[in-house]
């Protein structure tokens, strides 16, 4: 096994293990590049071997290939001020492309992103529950249609598709207004070999809330903390997890499940309870509609927003006290530097949530827990799907197995 000293991503200097072969190697170091470009944008020869750690002329020599291979374009000289003038190298943006879907309870996203995580096309249906095989249909659809968008040469630069889906979308039925037992059928279907099957491509499955957790993580600002609670609001209430850097997804892939934490007892159900039951956002599209809003409009495109803020004021006093509650029990386990909350909800909202939830965590006995700053993220509506998207391109150019928080996160 060789080993070749490089640049962490947040800070320092590590050995890293390596493949025994070259090729191993090449390709290890290539993805070293391909991170540092994505990461800062463009940057000189001279300020990749910097970045990365690696030789001038061996970086010289990655980068060479990297142009070759249409991962990187060469951009104008830029004249400094002493010396001769550099060519920033650059990410080239249809180097490669990936396909990011969101299966949710009331509708499916899918958008395609090039290497610099712009957004080529998108689609998006609505419906009152998401039925296995018609849904199933229905992102197969999405998917080829996306996929039409490119010339066959771009379709061979498709390195694959995320898919970001509630961990049991078969579960709470009933709380969509379903009989018992109506989305079963999801217990049977096995969506990854049917989107395999239909389009040939890789295909990777996120919880949805880890997958919008990684969306900020990638192309948010809202995350500079080593541990972070992540909240997203969407039909229901979910939650990704940040530890000592890294997203964590958990053992099983269902971390940060703050939705399904028990709360009180109902006396209806005869049952405990749990956090989607006080504090959803199906709660506050039930009472947009019911004051005669387009809850989706209202929710998704910031329509009519002055007018239906109090039915928003009347929803968050409800929910309020139980989701700070479940806040306060994860910041118990874990010490949290950062509560981060974000959802399919307005951006003015979202700030008054996050400001209502920090003024809500301080009316608890708190005493032995560490203190914690709760901030409103950055991606909105689109960050389930987004991270979808970008999570295979994560995959197939950074060379760390564990995505990483931005380089200067804040440490303990």
């Amino acid at each position: 096994m060789a080993t070749e000293r490089v640049h962490g991503r947040n800070g320092g200097t590590e050995d890293v293990m390596r493949g025994g072969d070259t090729a191993g190697l090449r390709a290890y170091n290539e993805r070293l590049i391909m991170a540092a470009l994505r990461r800062q944008g463009a940057l000189s020869r001279a300020e990749i071997a910097r970045e990365t750690g690696l030789s001038s002329q061996a970086s010289s020599v990655i980068v060479s290939r990297l142009i070759e291979d249409g991962l990187a374009v060469k951009r104008d000289k830029v004249r400094g001020q002493v010396g001769q003038p550099s060519t920033p190298i650059a990410p080239n943006p249809d180097g490669a492309y990936s396909l990011g879907v969101k299966i949710g309870r009331h509708s499916t996203e899918a958008i395609l992103v090039n290497l610099t995580g712009e957004i080529i096309g998108s689609r998006r249906e609505e419906f009152a529950a998401p039925m296995p095989a018609r849904t199933q249909a229905i992102v197969i659809a999405q998917i080829n249609d996306l996929l039409g968008l490119l010339d066959r040469q771009a379709r061979e630069r498709v390195v694959g598709i995320g898919i970001a889906m509630p961990g049991e979308i078969e579960a709470w039925a009933v709380e969509l207004g379903l009989e018992p037992g109506a989305l079963d059928g999801w217990r049977r279907l096995d969506i990854r070999r049917a989107l395999a099957d239909a389009t040939g491509l890789a295909i990777s499955i996120h919880n949805d809330a880890t997958a919008a957790c990684a969306a900020e993580m990638i192309a948010g600002t809202a995350i500079t903390t080593r541990s972070a609670l992540y909240v997203y609001l969407g039909t229901f209430i979910g939650g990704g997890i940040v530890l000592d850097g890294k997203l964590y997804a958990g053992e099983q892939g269902n971390a940060g499940a703050i939705g399904s934490m028990p709360m009180s007892s109902s006396p209806e159900q005869g049952s405990p309870e749990q956090l989607i039951h006080n504090a959803s956002g199906l709660h506050l599209e039930h009472a947009l509609t019911k004051a005669g809003f387009n809850a989706q409009a209202v929710l998704r495109d910031s329509e009519r927003v002055d007018e239906s803020t109090p039915i928003f004021e009347d929803w968050l006093a409800a929910a309020l006290p139980e989701f700070a509650r479940a806040v306060v029990a994860g910041l118990s386990i874990i010490d949290f530097q950062a509560v981060v909350v974000d959802g399919l909800i307005p951006a003015a909202w979202r700030d008054r949530l996050a400001q209502e939830l920090e003024g809500g965590l301080e009316r608890f006995n708190r005493s032995g827990l560490s203190p914690t700053q709760v901030v409103a993220g950055t991606i909105g509506p689109m960050a389930r799907v987004m991270g979808a998207a970008l999570l295979p391109m994560e995959a197939r150019f950074s060379p760390d197995t564990d995505l990483l928080v931005r380089s200067g996160a804040r440490g303990a």
